[in-house]
């Protein structure tokens, strides 16, 4: 039976909202449209009004090509095609910042908490486009999947009370704890061919597997956009990666990106779209697009995609949005690049060539093939002893994954084998559990010794009560996960995390080694009996529809003026923000060196996660992880500096909360692509909350260099990079110029030293008129209030 549920017409087509009573829940909400024009359909099964446009995106993207006159990019056709004023917009690949309007906003739990604080600040009374909040990040796996979700539930009540009442009155729809990880939500219901998408969250690339732009942020640039404000990016540049061949046996999806990041580097993609294409392109599938776009926020990139083909046409029809998939088809020439189009920077790879590959330690981008690691970790002293091996997360909990794990799984029960390693299982989505639980899946992979864990992020960001390991015990975990930075999965820094493919993990899970190569080596079967693993396989999709499972969506109310959303003064895990003090229109004098880092400082360093993920909404209680995991060139230490007021070494938080109670503003000194990692703008809150004004360093990871101008931070860069060995710890350092700040024109600084010296250098920025705006106003956000 089907029932009227909500019309609303407006020119020049009108949607049809039906309620399926023979399904359950909002989930089953689906859209019908009869089109005045055929380049419209309904996007969002969630938010009534809500629209795809081809036709704006192709006015658009006639708009500039004819501006150009050239061939353009993919990535180019999107992001350029989201252009508040395609007209009159300067475009120049690197250098121009460009204004755009995107389709919608997704936030995660931890990161929605700061956002919706912020909104809440600015004083509109609803978001301007769809925006949605997923509760992924504060379930901790300690159990298992019913038991941890519960015990979230009960520990977090007063944060998912918080997102879902401001969800509700300020128009965001609510995804509960236990619908699965953001990215992996929005690849089965929001992502489509050429929308252009934001999320705070540095993984939200991942919807590049569908032919989408979808870009990684702060909740300051989340604000601006739920706010209808025009958001700015700096014009990125292109790398092209031709694939050749097509995959098969043992290499996997994952293989691509754990090559390209080999290839690359941590920072090789920084401030460019990373655009695949090539004949290579469809022998892969649409979730292990995703997979390879999802990790390309490992290379730096601003984000990657994919051109639309049949892989993605199948993904949206399977995922019941055959509508969408037919508009893509009748507009397919604006979803794939321009032929000629050119790549400031282009790699090849031929997928019939290309082998397993496993990267870490420590770093994502230390790449290997999985047949060199035994002996590269012998070489190294890496333990060779898998510990644990951990399967799932957003970059690679597909059906399609799933399926190829319990492939390999069930050859090894059915020789009498389990995992030597512990093992366990995290569903990317409420959909894919109850999806691979009615298909046999789940039990065969803990039939083979695996735990299957809540629907959420889990391990991978630090959401892991171990047991098995001692804090500061040496051991090597392998994961099919993203991110490897030390003590990210644990919080132990002798833990040795290694990426790879869900396949690799459970074979290497399986075997219990490092040293062992499931292409070319043999386990030995309960009865004495060698044998191969062969080559896993699994359905890209189910041959049955999905299992939605169970309903954990909440639609925010059209009427909501009697929702309250309660904030407790007391409460130690949120805190109504205050806005940060304007810039007094005086140089910065004699700031204070908090602390100069040495080497690698990514947020995670800055700002960690784990425990510290219960004060995200509580701005000054999170604090108190600022900078603890930097290592102080003064002496090799990790938070402990020397207060230059007392003389007295103190934790970096403790001693930067007494310069700003003394009124002393400082600095912090850092090395090469600072802020590398998360979207996590807390980590630009931070040091603004406790006095800091200046982040200093060689060079800047591009989310949190934006993070750092929103909060009213001045981010410098070293015009000579050499300049950063001529600051000692102790020094003072003045920023001079403020009066004239303006784009392109470089700063002064002063270094000032205790014996009475100076050193002049001279410090880079990348402030373009309306960020300086920013930094006069004292944030963003102060801007934003100083217009209305």
């Amino acid at each position: 039976m089907v029932a009227l549920f909500f019309i609303y017409f407006f020119k020049p087509f009108y949607l049809i909202w039906l309620w399926d009573s023979s399904t359950k829940g909002a989930r089953r909400l689906h859209v019908s449209a009869a089109f005045n024009a055929k380049a419209k359909v309904a996007m969002s099964r969630f938010e009534p009004g809500t629209s795809i446009s081809y036709e704006k995106l192709h006015e658009n993207i006639n708009i500039v090509r004819k501006r150009l006159n050239r061939p353009l990019t993919l990535s180019e056709k999107i992001v350029y095609g989201h252009l508040d004023d395609p007209v009159g917009q300067d475009i120049a690949r690197g250098r121009t910042y460009l204004r755009l309007r995107p389709d919608r906003v997704a936030m995660q739990d931890a990161t929605a908490q700061m956002a919706m604080l912020q909104f809440i600040s600015s004083g509109l009374p609803k978001v301007a486009v769809p925006s949605t909040i997923h509760c992924d990040h504060l379930i901790e796996a300690q159990i298992g999947g019913v038991e941890d979700l519960k015990r979230a539930k009960e520990v977090n009540q007063e944060v998912y009370n918080f997102l879902a009442t401001a969800g509700a009155k300020y128009g965001v729809g609510f995804w509960k704890p236990g619908s699965g990880i953001i990215h992996q939500i929005i690849l089965e219901n929001y992502a489509y061919p050429g929308v252009l998408l934001i999320g705070t969250d540095s993984h939200t690339p991942n919807g590049g597997g569908l032919g989408s732009i979808c870009i990684g942020v702060g909740g300051a640039d989340a604000v601006d956009v739920m706010a209808g404000i025009p958001w700015e990016l700096k014009c990125p540049n292109v790398i092209g990666v031709k694939l050749t061949g097509s995959l098969s046996g043992w290499t996997s999806p994952k293989d691509v990106i754990l090559k390209v990041a080999g290839i690359l580097t941590v920072k090789g993609g920084t401030g460019a779209i990373v655009e695949y294409h090539g004949p290579g392109v469809d022998s892969i599938s649409c979730t292990g697009m995703a997979t390879i776009c999802n990790m390309g926020a490992e290379i730096g990139a601003t984000t990657s995609v994919f051109p639309y083909n049949h892989r993605m046409k199948t993904y949206l029809n399977k995922t019941g949005r055959a509508d969408i998939a037919a508009l893509a088809d009748e507009h397919k020439d604006d979803l794939v690049p321009d032929k000629g189009c050119k790549y400031d920077h282009v790699i090849e790879i031929n997928l019939s060539e290309l082998k397993p590959h496993i990267n870490g330690p420590f770093t994502p981008d230390l790449a290997h093939p999985v047949s060199e690691i035994g002996a590269v970790a012998e070489k190294n002293g890496w333990p060779l002893e898998v510990k644990v091996g951990l399967i799932g997360s957003c970059t690679n909990s597909s059906y399609e994954d799933m399926g190829r794990a319990a492939s390999l799984a069930k050859q090894a029960l059915d020789k009498g084998l389990k995992c030597k390693a512990a093992f366990t299982v995290t569903p990317g989505s409420e959909q894919i559990r109850a999806t691979i639980e009615r298909d046999g899946f789940s039990k065969i992979l803990r039939d083979v010794g695996g735990v299957v864990l809540a629907n959420a992020c889990g391990p991978c960001i630090g959401q892991w009560d171990r047991k098995d390991v001692k804090m500061g015990e040496k051991n090597t975990i392998v994961t099919s996960y993203n991110r490897n930075f030390t003590s990210r999965n644990d919080a132990n820094p002798a833990t040795h995390a290694f990426v790879t493919s869900p396949e690799i993990v459970t074979a290497l899970a399986i075997a219990g080694t490092l040293k062992f190569d499931p292409e070319t080596d043999y386990l030995t079967a309960a009865n004495g009996e060698k044998f191969k693993l062969e080559p896993p396989n699994g359905d890209e999709l189910p041959a049955r529809d999905f299992d939605p499972g169970q309903d954990t969506y909440q639609h925010p109310p059209a009427e909501s003026g009697s929702v309250m959303v309660d904030v407790s003064p007391t409460s130690t895990r949120l805190q109504l923000l205050e806005p940060f003090d304007k810039w007094n229109g005086k140089d910065l004098e004699d700031l204070q060196v908090l602390i100069k880092v040495k080497g690698k400082c990514t947020t995670d360093h800055i700002s960690a996660a784990g425990p510290w993920l219960k004060f995200r909404g509580h701005l000054d209680n999170i604090s108190n992880n600022m900078l603890i995991g930097a290592i102080n060139i003064e002496n090799d230490a990790v938070n402990k500096i020397k207060n230059r007021l007392t003389g007295e070494y103190g934790g970096v938080p403790d001693v930067a909360r007494h310069y700003k109670a003394n009124g002393l503003s400082w600095v912090v000194v850092g090395d090469d692509n600072y802020g590398e990692g998360s979207s996590r703008e807390h980590a630009a809150l931070e040091p603004r909350h406790l006095g800091g004004r200046v982040i200093l360093v060689k060079s800047f990871a591009r989310i949190h260099e934006t993070n750092l101008k929103k909060q009213g931070m001045l981010p410098l860069t070293f015009a000579d990079p050499t300049d950063y060995d001529k600051i000692r710890p102790d020094d003072k350092l003045s920023i001079t110029g403020l009066a004239t700040f303006a784009p392109g024109k470089p700063l002064k600084g002063v270094v000032k030293h205790g014996d009475g010296s100076q050193d002049i250098i001279t410090l880079n920025h990348t402030f373009n008129e309306n960020q300086v705006e920013w930094f006069h106003a004292g944030s963003a956000l102060n801007r934003m209030k100083e217009l209305q």
